[in-house]
């Protein structure tokens, strides 16, 4: 057993973990800054060694056998591991900075109440904070990664979900009271209604689950949700709020739902990181904390609480 366990192939088992998150050995290559060739030596060496086929071969693609797929999941996370402890070590006494790119409205009411307890947990990193509001992509950008709203599709990224969106009319309970809390549903047609500029599809798409007869296109436009929620808030109307962001303002009164009644817009919030590199020990300690925080299961690091 001993000899056995010298002679196991460390670097092409490397070369196996990389090649396993991709499609082509390519792709792989490109992570580990070889050739093409050199990643498809490294895997014959390791099936040679193991006598069983890890990678079917396609024209223009690779896809793991279910043995290739079992050790993948047993052996990835375990280089996560052994990355991340080399790094701790040779980064000690360092400052880290993870840059995260996320709308200032998820910053505000999702991600702020819990990041100070990441920075309890990890109080030698700093998280710099990118909230504009444009395409997300990593090429030749600063950024470590993204949570961002869509179905989970972006170019030379992997992205894990971390909720659905729902959406549902709120406001204040003062302005809910002007309205007898919109007992008569038809009220809504008669309020200020709060639009944010890249939301205003959400009105008419929740109307029409109720078969409310509303304009969209009336009402008080903000650049931001932030900016509509704020404004719900303070009674200045009724918004077509995300729930999932706005738990602590239910929760507590500040606002309410009249109808009752959530619309999935079929998009939902994603952790997002590049592909083209790999990721630092730093931002997957904070990809798994979304997660998690999100109660979803961690990418790369064994959770211990």
């Amino acid at each position: 057993m001993s000899q056995l366990r010298k002679a196991i192939p460390l670097n092409p088992l490397h070369v196996f973990a990389v090649a396993s998150r991709h499609t082509t050995f390519t792709a792989a290559a490109n992570e580990l800054g070889v050739t093409q060739v050199a990643v498809s030596r490294q895997i014959a060496v390791l099936e040679d060694f193991l006598k069983t086929q890890l990678f079917e071969r396609r024209s223009q693609s690779i896809k793991l056998t279910v043995v290739g797929r079992a050790l993948s999941h047993k052996i990835e996370p375990l280089f996560h591991e052994i990355e991340a402890a080399t790094l701790d070590v040779l980064d000690v006494g360092r400052q880290f900075t993870v840059n995260l790119r996320t709308y200032p409205t998820f910053a505000n009411h999702w991600l702020m109440p819990r990041l100070g307890l990441f920075k309890n947990d990890h109080p030698d990193f700093d998280i710099r904070l990118d909230t504009r509001v444009e395409p997300l992509s990593f090429r030749g950008s600063h950024l470590d990664a993204a949570i961002q709203l869509g179905t989970g599709e972006w170019a030379e990224a992997s992205a894990r979900k971390l909720f659905d969106e729902e959406v549902d009319a709120v406001c204040s309970p003062e302005y809910a009271a002007r309205f007898d809390n919109f007992t008569n549903p038809a009220d809504v047609g008669r309020a200020t209604l709060l639009h944010a500029r890249y939301r205003r599809r959400e009105w008419e798409q929740w109307a029409r689950t109720g078969d409310h007869a509303i304009d969209p296109r009336r009402g008080c436009e903000f650049a931001s949700s932030l900016l509509a929620y704020s404004a719900a808030v303070n009674g200045l109307g009724i918004a077509m709020g995300q729930l999932a962001l706005l738990e602590n303002e239910l929760a507590t009164g500040r606002l309410v739902r009249p109808f009752g009644r959530a619309l999935a817009t079929g998009n939902a919030f994603w952790v997002v990181w590049p592909t083209t590199i790999s990721a630092s020990t730093m931002t997957r300690r904070l990809i798994d904390w979304v997660l998690v925080s999100a109660g979803q299961v961690p990418e790369f690091f064994t959770h211990r609480r």
